[in-house]
Formats: structure tokens, C-alpha cells, sequence
């Protein structure tokens, strides 16, 4: 029976007429174009109501958001191209790149509120942050001063904030451990007053130090005063793309063309004047002294509170001891307060609610990762030791598992390791290898038996042909070509194909059963397989590992490689293949013979390569224009590099032709000086040779006339 013809987005149109209904002039409006202009009104307006989080109760908040004005179009216009031009970087050197600093500084002199809030050109303000002078940053810093607690809860104004701190903590580390920068000579400008940067910043806490309570839970201001503390206490500043408790998982990059030191936004470990560090102790102190435990225990679950909590704790035991811990005020005796932790305390009561909350078990890591060994101990003995099975089967509980793995002795993970193997097959059926990677990692460093491991996870991705790869890199059987090409679309990594893949890549890490379950497998492909594994980009991760491993044996490489033969070029255009051919160079060690036929594939396919962007890099990494250029010095130099034991002649091949042929041929692998060496050494035994005839012919000559003299 034919279907009701339906129209899609039913639930929508309904939402729409309710809204017509109760606004009658909604239906009279139209979406058009805006202006950037435009865009920063309607942005101005919405931020005094919609961009603010709902913050914990009971703790002072700031002021209204006060309004700085907004730029005019012919403003927005300039600062926007100059905002291109920076990004692409596209000077006469640095001077000029200086000179055009200067201007625009010019312009945006007591506008640099109104940039800062602009959608349209607050990415210029955080440009010219990345390259602006030590005294430029001062510059600003003293134009953002007494705005600050309400620039860091904008939208656009937090990230110009956050670039300034970073930037500006070189130039601290710089004055303190140069104290020659800060004899500068008098000005010529009656109203400037000089300032260190560590000043700036004491004032600028000084400026936020009220409301820090409510900053912690803010959307926007969070991220900055996480930057903040992170930059007082010297400790390093995780990179964007690493896992971190800083940085917003939607922070957009803003970086300067060919400029290296602007392409991330990190910090190295550093030095800090005695002030920071007291400054920090007075924050962490006053954050808790002044809160109740209840208060602290809730923004472990809040989610913009959580990492700022994560922050403070981080960074009063590893800067400041963790004898710290026995102290009545410190963040971890309020969190935990109870001495022994048992069952039915407060404190056993806040970490089982913890372990499997989504938000609050990234504060249960901190603690675990920092916590004092007495009291670390006692939590494991307590909470975790006769869990550890249990905890891993949970999505969540096992990452908490983890780290308590990486904190555990021998004889303890031993125990933990029989728990945990025996939940293997539940593990791998639900895609959750992570503790299991965590768990092999721990046993090679702390020596203990991986057999019970290896047997289990044998069982687990066991298939026709025994222990399969394939099941653990999650390829299933596909449609594919002839070539091995999956006909649908090119595949995506996904979570559980990467996890599988970093799995892989542990078992090979260790010597013996365990990694040979993965080097056997991989022999055993077939060459489509093994083509296809290279082609998906979290596979061949692994494979680029197996050839590279310390533990591959020639025999694996060479009948691996020797796969890969007639797909070569194709491999070398494709985005994932290319790494594999590029981890074939290292792979060849001791199978100089097998880099020399892959580098002929290679330059049959030089006009294809150098057409593609990941071909190039191919070409370029196997140096294959001294290939063509000068074969015998790329010869030589594979031959080198591969071992100097390591040249074999091509298997099962026998050179028949005449040794004037065979002379030749071995002369192609020899350099020009080689060769005059060697047409030097033959001239001088030939001519040794012929002085020899000539002596003995003399002396049968003699010997000859003496013989008719005599008769």
C-alpha cells in the first residue's frame, strides 16, 4: 500500500508558526546580509544577556558589563585588511614588518577596547599581541587596566586577554633573570611612567582578586584565569592539541605566517620572581580558606568549574610540596578532610561519587595523578584494589583505572593485571582497549609477566587464520578492487579504529609472544590486505610501526615490504599510504637491495609524484633527485645508511654474463673517483706486470747466449 507523502521538517514549521503566533510581526522579517558592523551590534547586544553561565551561588559578582562603543565601518574596514595582511606576513623582512606594527598601533590608539570586543577584528588585536614589542605589550596592558574583569568574561575580548598573558610571561622571565633590561634610558615623553611586567601583572590580580570565586565557574573568563595561574606558577602550558585542562576544545588558532614562535600558543618551564609564587599561594588559600568543602565538592561536577579545580590543585602539590597535603587549609585536606579515609567518611562518600561521573572523574585523575604516596596508598587500598576489574568494564571508571595503574608497584599491578586480564574478552567486545594499552605499558615498565595478557587478547581477535590484526584495526571485509582500493568512500579513523591501532602499537613495543602475535599476523595478510591496511589512516599507523620497530625481525620487513611491490606509486599518492612508504626507508635496514627497488617504483612514477603535494614529500624524503641526478652517490649513501654489513644481492638471482660484463656493472656503483682509483691501480699492476715479462724474457735471453758461447 503507497505511503502518505510526508513533508520533511514538520517539527520545525510547528516551531515556526508558535513563534509567529506569539510575536505577529516575526513573519514580516527576513534573514539578509549583514556588515561586520552590523554583526558586532547584534554581538553587543546579545552579550549583556545570553553569554554568561549560570554561576554558583554565593559569591560576589562583577558589575554590569559596561559598553566600550563600537567601531564605524570605515575603522572596521582597516582593521580588517591589516588583519589579513599580518596573518599572511607579506613584508620587506622585520623592519617592515615593525614599521606596519607601528601604524596600526597608531590607529588603534583608544581603540583598543572596542577591537578587543569586536567579532570581526579581535583575531587583529591577538595578531598584534604575537608580534608586538615588550614595550607594546606594556602598552596594552596599561590600556586593558581596571577593564580586565570584564574583558575576560567577553566572548572575543577573553582570547585577546589569554594571548597576553602568554606572550607577556617571556618578557617577565626575561626581566628577572635580565636585570640590565630594566635600566632603560629616560624617555622622552614627560607622561610615561615605566613599569616592570611582573607590576602589571600584581595589578591586574589585584583587579580580579574579588571575584575569583565567580570567575572560576564563568564560560569565557575560566579559560583566562586557568592561562593565569598556569603563568604565575612558571609550569609549562600544554599545547592546544594535547589533552588539557586549559584550553577550550573549540579555541580557534590565530597565528602569523612563517613566523614559528606564534604557531602555538605554548609555555615552557620557566623562571618567576618570589612574587608570582606568593601571589598563587594567596589565591589558592583565599579559593579555599574562604569556601566550604561543600562549595568545593560541588564545582567538581560543574563543567567549567571542574578544570579550574583540576588547575588550583595541580599546581599547590607540584609547586609548593606534597607535605602540603598535611596541611589543614590546603585544597586536598578540604577536598578530603577525613585521616584515615574509610568507608562511610565524607571523604569515601565524595570519591565514590567521582568514579563514574562523566565531569568529576577527570578531578579523581588530578588527585591520583598528584596525591602524596601515603595518601594515594591508602585511596587504592581503600577504594580501588579489589575493583580494579569492575572499574575498567566502565566507560567512564576506566580512565580512572589508568592512572591509578601508572601509580602502582609491582606486586600490587600483578594483582591488578590478573583482575583486569580476566575482563579482556568484555573489553575487547566493547571497543574499550585504552586500559588495556595502559595496563601492557605499566607491566614492561615495572617487569611483569604479559602471559595471561597475550593468551587472552590470542582468544579475543582469534579468527579463521588464528589471531588476526585486521579484527583489532577494526578493517572489516569491505568491497574492494583489484589494487585493494575500497570502492566507497576513502575511510574515516573513528575512536575505536584508533584505539585499536595504539593497542597494536604497544603489543609490538614489547619483545617476544605478545608483539609477535602482531608481526605473524601482518605476514599473513596477503598483499591485498595489506594494501588496504596501508591506505586507512589509522592502520597504517601500525604498519609504519611494525617496520619500524626494534623488534621486527628482516625476515617480517623484508616479506612485508616485498608486498607492497607494484603499488608503490599509488601508495606514495595516497595521504595515509605515503607515511608507510616513507617508514619503508628506515624499514629497509639491512635489505639494501629491497630500498633500491623501491626507489626504482619511485622514479617510474616521478611525473605523478610531482604533480601531488604528499608525492613530493615522498620524493623529497627518499632524496630521489640525487637518485636521478647521481645514482651511485644515492647508492652508496642507501647502501650506508642500511648497514654497512647490510647490502645483500637480489635473492635467487645468479649473474651469468662475462666477467667483462660483470666488471661493467659493478663499476655503475662506483663514484668518479672510485672509478679513477680503480683504472689507476689496474694501469699500475698492468705495468708491473709487463716490467716483470720484460725481466724474464732479458734473462732467458742471457741465459740463452751463454748456453750457444758455452757450446
Amino acid at each position: 500500500m503507497p505511503k502518505e507523502h510526508k513533508k520533511r521538517g514538520r517539527r520545525e514549521d510547528l516551531k515556526k508558526r508558535k513563534r509567529e503566533h506569539e510575536d505577529p510581526d516575526a513573519a514580516a522579517k527576513r534573514h539578509k546580509q549583514t556588515s561586520p558592523y552590523d554583526q558586532d551590534v547584534a554581538v553587543a547586544q546579545d552579550d549583556q544577556v545570553v553569554f554568561q553561565d549560570e554561576a554558583i551561588d554565593g559569591v560576589t559578582r562583577p558589575g554590569a558589563t559596561p559598553f566600550y562603543g563600537m567601531l564605524d565601518e570605515e575603522e572596521q574596514e582597516y582593521f580588517k585588511k591589516a588583519d589579513e595582511m599580518l596573518e599572511l606576513n607579506d613584508f620587506d623582512g622585520p623592519d617592515g614588518r615593525a614599521l606596519f606594527l607601528q601604524n596600526v598601533y597608531k590607529e588603534a590608539n583608544g581603540k583598543e577596547l572596542k577591537i578587543a570586543n569586536s567579532q570581526s577584528c579581535s583575531r587583529l588585536m591577538e595578531r598584534l599581541i604575537l608580534l608586538s614589542s615588550p614595550q607594546q605589550l606594556k602598552g596594552l596592558f596599561q590600556k586593558f587596566s581596571g577593564e580586565f574583569v570584564h574583558l575576560v568574561q567577553h566572548r572575543f575580548a577573553s582570547h585577546c586577554c589569554e594571548a597576553l598573558f602568554i606572550r607577556a610571561a617571556h618578557v617577565v622571565t626575561e626581566e628577572h633573570t635580565k636585570p640590565e633590561l630594566l635600566q632603560t634610558p629616560p624617555s622622552s615623553d614627560p607622561n610615561e611612567v615605566f613599569v616592570t611586567m611582573e607590576n602589571l601583572f600584581l595589578y591586574t590580580l589585584d583587579e580580579l582578586e574579588a571575584y575569583l570565586g565567580f570567575l572560576m565557574t564563568d564560560r569565557f573568563a575560566s579559560h583566562v584565569l586557568r592561562v593565569l595561574l598556569i603563568v604565575l606558577a612558571g609550569a609549562p602550558l600544554e599545547k592546544e592539541n594535547q589533552k588539557s585542562a586549559v584550553h577550550s576544545k573549540r579555541k580557534e588558532k590565530v597565528s602569523v605566517s612563517g613566523v614559528e614562535s606564534t604557531r602555538e600558543y605554548t609555555l615552557g618551564k620557566r623562571q618567576v620572581p618570589q612574587s608570582f609564587l606568593d601571589a598563587l599561594e594567596k589565591i589558592i588559600n583565599d579559593s579555599v580558606a574562604s569556601q566550604e568543602s561543600s562549595y568545593l565538592r560541588l564545582l567538581a561536577t560543574h563543567p567549567t568549574g571542574n578544570p579550574t579545580l583540576q588547575t588550583l590543585l595541580k599546581l599547590e602539590l607540584s609547586q609548593f610540596g606534597k607535605s602540603r597535603a598535611k596541611n589543614e587549609k590546603s585544597l586536598i585536606r578540604k577536598l578530603l578532610p577525613d585521616d584515615p579515609i574509610k568507608e562511610g567518611t565524607e571523604s569515601a562518600s565524595f570519591i565514590n561519587g567521582l568514579v563514574y561521573d562523566t565531569i568529576g572523574s577527570r578531578l579523581l585523575e588530578t588527585i591520583i595523578e598528584n596525591a602524596p604516596g601515603k595518601l594515594f596508598k591508602a585511596i587504592y587500598a581503600e577504594f580501588f584494589k579489589e575493583r580494579m576489574g569492575s572499574l575498567a568494564r566502565n566507560e567512564i571508571a576506566g580512565y580512572v583505572a589508568g592512572r591509578v595503574l601508572e601509580r602502582l608497584g609491582k606486586d600490587d599491578l600483578e594483582e591488578a593485571m590478573r583482575q583486569i586480564a580476566e575482563q579482556i574478552p568484555g573489553l575487547v567486545e566493547r571497543n574499550r582497549t585504552a586500559i588495556i594499552k595502559t595496563l601492557i605499558e605499566r607491566c614492561v615498565v615495572r617487569g611483569v609477566n604479559l602471559v595471561p595478557v597475550k593468551n587472552k587478547l590470542e582468544a579475543a581477535y582469534k579468527g579463521a587464520d588464528g589471531f588476526e590484526v585486521t579484527r583489532m584495526l577494526k578493517l572489516g571485509e569491505g568491497p574492494s578492487d583489484d589494487g585493494g582500493k575500497v570502492k566507497s568512500k576513502h575511510e574515516q579513523s573513528t575512536p575505536d579504529k584508533v584505539h585499536g591501532s595504539l593497542l597494536a602499537q604497544a603489543m609490538m613495543a614489547v619483545p617476544g609472544p605478545l608483539g609477535k602475535l602482531i608481526f605473524d599476523s601482518f605476514m599473513n595478510l596477503g598483499e591485498q590486505l595489506t594494501l588496504r591496511v596501508a591506505r586507512d589512516p589509522a592502520a597504517s599507523r601500525t604498519l609504519q610501526a611494525a617496520l619500524t620497530s626494534p623488534n621486527a625481525s628482516v625476515i617480517f620487513r623484508r616479506k612485508v615490504i616485498q608486498q607492497l611491490y607494484g603499488h608503490v606509486g599509488e601508495l606514495a599518492l595516497d595521504p595515509a599510504g605515503s607515511h608507510v612508504i616513507d617508514a619503508v626507508w628506515e624499514g629497509t635496514h639491512g635489505l639494501a637491495f629491497i630500498r633500491e627497488r623501491i626507489a626504482e617504483e619511485l622514479a617510474e612514477n616521478e611525473a605523478a609524484l610531482r604533480e601531488s603535494h604528499v608525492g613530493r614529500a615522498v620524493w623529497r624524503n627518499w632524496r630521489m633527485d640525487l637518485y636521478k641526478r647521481r645514482r651511485p652517490d644515492w647508492v652508496k649513501q642507501a647502501r650506508h645508511t642500511a648497514g654497512n654489513d647490510g647490502f645483500q644481492s637480489f635473492p635467487e638471482y645468479k649473474d651469468t654474463a662475462a666477467p667483462a660484463v660483470q666488471s661493467q656493472r659493478a663499476s655503475r656503483h662506483m663514484t668518479a673517483i672510485e672509478l679513477a682509483r680503480k683504472k689507476h691501480a689496474e694501469a699500475k699492476a698492468a705495468a708491473a706486470a709487463a716490467k716483470n715479462d720484460t725481466k724474464k724474457k732479458n734473462k732467458e735471453d742471457s741465459g740463452n747466449n751463454a748456453r750457444v758461447a758455452a757450446h
